[in-house]
């Protein structure tokens, strides 16, 4: 293997790992194994700390194929509780609101998850890497700052009910890049008459690779050992 002239490494992320923290934990990994003090090394698709699954990493000339894997198509399943919302829509703030979920059936779920297939319009959530202003929209969240984000134009090309064990659900979703499934859920919610928020997210896949083909990170280092290490020529 080849870090420097570019390798592309597919992790199954932790849950409670930031995107971030792995790509550092693998830059280590990689930097000691080889020899060097610094590899450019990036992710191709953030995923919350809360969320597991397929994360892209690009090393050295291929972190250049960053934006075009950010382009495919992922596939996600996502537990959802309904009758109640975070201002997070997720796990990572307390429940704010409850709602009544008592008028909901599984019917009407199938009927409502058919209005979110095709090309939406979307709001991303205020805890999100979007930019405001320069700043990210979830630093300004943090601080308690009202933020008010543009809708973005996304699409989605699956939306399966998996399992209905109301008031949580289980969808498969697949969708273009820029998908927030937490603000998903909450328009599944709203739409239902009701709240939501995620309770799991996990990302199945990114284009062709599949989470079931991904490395952990836990072992990486046993697994570079392992490897024999190329050095680009100069």
């Amino acid at each position: 293997m080849d870090f420097k002239k570019g390798e592309i490494i597919a992790f199954d992320k932790p849950y409670g790992w930031t995107s971030f923290a792995l790509v550092a934990k693998a830059r280590y990994l990689i930097c000691r194994r080889i020899g060097v003090k610094k590899l450019k090394v990036g992710h191709a698709g953030t995923l919350d700390p809360l969320a597991t699954g397929v994360l892209i990493l690009c090393t050295g000339k291929a972190t250049k194929q960053i934006e075009q894997l950010q382009a495919h198509t992922k596939e996600y399943v996502a537990t959802i509780r309904l009758g109640a919302t975070t201002p997070s829509f997720d796990l990572e703030k307390p429940i704010d609101a409850e709602y009544p979920t008592a008028h909901i059936t599984p019917e009407s779920v199938e009927e409502t998850l058919k209005q979110f297939i095709g090309t939406i319009e979307q709001v991303p959530p205020a805890f999100s890497a979007c930019k405001v202003n320069g700043e990210r929209a979830y630093e300004l969240a943090r601080k308690g700052e009202e933020i008010t984000l543009k809708a973005k134009t996304l699409v989605i090309d699956e939306l399966e009910l998996v399992s209905c064990n109301l008031p949580e659900i289980v969808i498969r979703v697949v969708c273009s890049k820029g998908t927030y499934i937490r603000a998903l859920a909450r328009d599944i919610g709203f739409a239902l008459g009701s709240g939501a928020h995620l309770t799991a997210l996990r990302r199945t896949r990114v284009g062709d690779i599949c989470v079931e083909d991904c490395m952990d990170i836990e072992t990486f280092g046993n697994w570079l050992a392992e490897q024999t290490i190329e050095c680009e020529s100069e």
